[in-house]
């Protein structure tokens, strides 16, 4: 996937209609706090107000140093990284993931990204919610965790979870169509959906970073599948505020906290110097162009025709799967259903 950066404030945008307009928050208002997210989220935000999470919580590995663990100089770290003591943590997880869950409208969509030293407690936490897992992605990432003695850990967790009550959004053509293709014939629907992402860190030679930075593109990538323009994303977690600027730069209204004092409205300022809506034009898109008789039962007449035609296209020449996919828009239906059409009847 190609790397997707900070729009120019002059790019153009496109209005689309709000379906959350909670507390006045809107993609040109965010609702952004300097404050701890528990009690932030406790004084701020109403139940069922949210209409997607995304959150990348504190790492907890002995309170700081992930410049070691990451092999970043010091005074390239943002400073004022809050961290979580390792003895707190499961208890401050279970607190936060309480407010989460609260604030989560009905069919509203969680995503909470992981390293693996805390995962058990996230784990836990969500599972002694009613918060229901629909996904465990893994994250491949470049430029994994310097080992000597084991192997490099060059990967992190994304849990996807959703409140029940309601029908969560996944919006499967965000992205690709269902016959985008590679050169190869590969489809890029199947691969985008798969739960194993292969995406690069954000590489910032000489610049300033916060001490668990996520990339542009994976967070791109999760709003669009889960939300809709002028729906509430909130982040508990600001730390960079990547979530807020891509959130804003898709039209999308942003709600979040975060409680480091020394950089906040920095980042604020940077979040409201994105014009919503911006990145938008940058993105991949696709529609649904599934076949019109997908999941449809055949029937023998059908079966038949299928079995003529195929025959008619192989006695010209062409091979079994040109012949399966030139069949697929005559019958409506995808190569897959076709090809286990024809094995049916013993083709």
């Amino acid at each position: 996937m190609k790397s997707i950066h900070p729009p120019h404030i002059s790019a153009p945008w496109r209005r689309f209609p709000l379906r959350n307009q909670h507390a006045g928050v809107t993609p040109e208002h965010p609702a952004l706090f300097n404050l701890d997210c528990i009690e932030g989220a406790h004084r701020h935000l109403k139940n069922d107000s949210t209409d997607l999470i995304l959150t990348d919580p504190p790492y907890g590995i002995d309170g700081t140093g992930l410049e070691r663990l990451y092999s970043r100089s010091p005074d390239r770290i943002e400073e004022g990284y809050v961290d979580v003591h390792r003895t707190e943590y499961a208890h401050f997880t279970r607190r936060w993931i309480a407010q989460a869950e609260r604030i989560l409208r009905p069919g509203g969509s969680i995503y909470i990204v992981s390293g693996y030293t805390h995962l058990l407690e996230i784990l836990q936490a969500l599972r002694d919610s009613s918060l229901e897992e629909i996904n465990h992605i893994i994250w491949k990432y470049s430029f994994g965790l310097h080992t000597t003695r084991k192997y490099v850990s060059s990967h992190l967790h994304i849990l996807y979870y959703s409140k029940p009550g309601g029908t969560p959004t996944f919006n499967r053509n965000a992205r690709f169509s269902e016959k985008d293709q590679d050169a190869d014939g590969h489809s890029h629907l199947y691969r985008d959906l798969e739960d194993v992402w292969t995406l690069p860190r954000e590489y910032k030679p000489g610049r300033s970073r916060n001490q668990n930075e996520l990339p542009w593109g994976l967070l791109a990538k999760i709003i669009q599948y889960s939300s809709h323009p002028g729906d509430i994303v909130a982040d508990l977690f600001l730390g960079s505020f990547s979530t807020a600027k891509v959130a804003r730069a898709m039209n999308r209204s942003i709600v979040g906290f975060e409680v480091n004092p020394s950089h906040f409205e920095k980042k604020r300022l940077e979040v409201e110097q994105i014009e919503p809506g911006s990145l938008l034009k940058d993105l991949p898109r696709g529609h649904d162009d599934a076949p019109r008789r997908r999941r449809k039962r055949w029937t023998d007449e059908e079966l038949d025709r299928l079995v003529t035609r195929f025959l008619e296209i192989r006695s010209g020449g062409r091979n079994k799967g040109e012949a399966i996919h030139s069949l697929t828009d005559e019958f409506e239906r995808g190569r897959f259903a076709i090809r286990n059409a024809l094995k049916r009847r013993g083709l």
